[in-house]
């Protein structure tokens, strides 16, 4: 009897979950070909279908179902239940009773409003026109801190959107490893920062089907399967899934520089990875969902960083790169002058084009003014001036514009109002990750040198993929690495690499 209530409560919610597919299919169409002109029927075509998704998850339906398995109230199971599909419905029951907080016409409405908005951002975004995005980012900032007063929380409103991307995990606990990590991070920088690298030989024209195909040939060694997933342009570079048979990635293309498409491809492709080997026969269940949104970045961190900045790996495809350079100076350049140029560190503006030191206060300073907007200590007309006072003080550079600056993110036009932090715990996450794998595979150097990639990714999936959201991020680090969580291995890690390539 338990199983048939299971299998109740499964069905319907594979049905919603499909439902969401079909939304995010047509965010991908938005952000990918749709034409200009159609973009406010757009808007009005994801009010409706949200608002439907949100009607089937909150319906009287879906709600009975899950019922006859838990107390809606204290969460405590009603059928028995075995391991996996406890888990599974202890993450229903959460998502539930946060859907159900929200209103279905604030939910229509928070979607047409972010769906308007990702398309004045392009243009606000082109103009170098903050002014333009302004009284949208208002009204997103209004209603996220709404959302938060729905939905609820205990010490801070940030919590309440913080947990819709990273589940358990405090505004205060980020505040502590992030205060950590400006320090390490900032330490090193002043000792890096003033030691010239000359990486201009890294800069030459790269046709765009040139850099598409070489991707393509780095994407297949990851092991990522171009019959269940493809590679396309967008504006700004994303990964999206509707179903581990269906895993889709973009990147966009700078013709004189490749190493920019290059680390695009490999961080949007471990997001992939990760969609593609989630377990379909939980497909519509928790147990078939990514942990969260730091477990999934770090994949990506994983595979732009620990493995796309190593030296194996570059031993490996560097003389495949050479192959297709355009210029004989390129050629002649030794594997230490151009691992060391890959690995430069300097201060810039952009977040995604940031180096593995400077990186995480990109992260930090998008947290610290979110969690000040929230709050209600910082006005959205103050964000540039805001923006580029933080840019300063941990970076010690200033934005010129606000394209450069505070436009420079599509999240905050999406209502995105907490994901950011998820960018920095992602590498923290895979610095404990990469630590057990290491353990495991004390040769993955030499194998990696050799063009071996396909172990990691198997590793990846027989420690992360497969469990689905059976646990939350914080255990299922503990699990992996025998460790509680900590910013020391990641701290770790930059300061033996980055240490040693600079030596002061």
């Amino acid at each position: 009897m338990a199983d048939k209530k299971y299998q109740r409560l499964f069905e319907i919610a594979k049905q919603t979950h499909t439902l969401h597919g079909i939304q995010q299919l047509l965010d991908w169409d938005q952000e990918t070909f749709m034409p200009e002109g159609a973009a406010h029927f757009r808007a009005e075509q994801l009010k409706v279908l949200s608002g439907i998704i949100h009607k089937q998850r909150t319906g009287k339906k879906f709600a009975a179902a899950l019922s006859q398995v838990v107390d809606l109230a204290s969460g405590k199971p009603i059928a028995e239940l075995n391991e996996l599909q406890q888990a599974a419905v202890k993450e229903w029951r959460r998502d539930y009773l946060i859907e159900k907080a929200l209103p279905q016409k604030f939910v229509e409405e928070f979607t047409f409003l972010t769906s308007t908005s990702m398309n004045v951002w392009r243009e606000a975004r082109q103009e170098n026109n903050f002014k333009k995005f302004l009284p949208f980012l208002e009204k997103i900032i209004q209603k996220v801190r709404k959302k938060a007063d729905l939905i609820g929380y205990k010490e801070h409103p940030y919590d309440a959107l913080l947990d819709l991307f990273e589940p358990g995990v405090p505004t205060s606990l980020v505040t502590q490893v992030f205060n950590g990590l400006k320090a390490v991070n900032g330490r090193l920088l002043k000792k890096i920062a003033p030691i010239q690298t000359d990486d201009s030989f890294l800069f030459d024209d790269y046709p765009k089907e040139t850099q598409l195909s070489f991707s393509k040939e780095i994407l297949t060694a990851m092991g990522y399967d171009f019959h269940h997933g493809r590679l396309d342009l967008s504006t700004h570079p994303f990964s999206t899934s509707f179903h581990p048979t269906d895993s889709r990635i973009t990147t966009r293309i700078q013709e004189n520089n490749i190493f920019s498409c290059l680390a695009t491809v490999l961080h949007e492709g471990g997001h992939s990875l990760y969609e593609m080997g989630l377990p379909q026969e939980h497909y519509g269940s928790p147990l078939g969902e990514a942990v969260s949104l730091g477990i999934h970045e770090s994949q990506s961190r994983w595979w732009e960083t620990r493995i796309g900045l190593s030296r194996p790996f570059w031993k490996y495809l560097l003389p495949k790169l050479k192959q297709i350079a355009p210029s004989t100076t390129f050629q002649e350049v030794d594997f230490e002058t151009f691992y060391k140029a890959i690995n430069k560190v300097e201060p810039s503006f952009i977040r995604v084009e940031a180096d593995e030191v400077t990186y995480p206060l990109h992260v930090i300073l998008r947290f610290e003014l979110e969690k000040a907007l929230v709050e209600g200590s910082l006005k959205v007309k103050e964000v540039p001036e805001a923006w580029n006072h933080k840019m300063e003080e941990l970076l010690g550079i200033c934005p010129k514009t606000d394209t450069e600056g505070c436009l420079q993110d599509v999240h905050w036009s999406m209502g995105a109002i907490g994901y950011f932090p998820t960018y920095a715990l992602g590498n923290i996450y895979a610095a404990q990750f990469f630590n057990a794998f290491a353990k495991e595979f004390p040769t993955w150097e030499s194998r990696v040198e050799q063009g071996e990639l396909l172990f990691i990714k198997d590793w990846l999936q027989r420690n992360i993929f497969c469990h689905g959201r059976r646990w939350r991020s914080i255990e299922l680090i503990e699990r992996v690495s025998g460790q509680s969580f900590s910013e020391k291995d990641y701290a770790s890690y930059l300061e033996d690499k980055y240490l040693a390539l600079y030596p002061t």
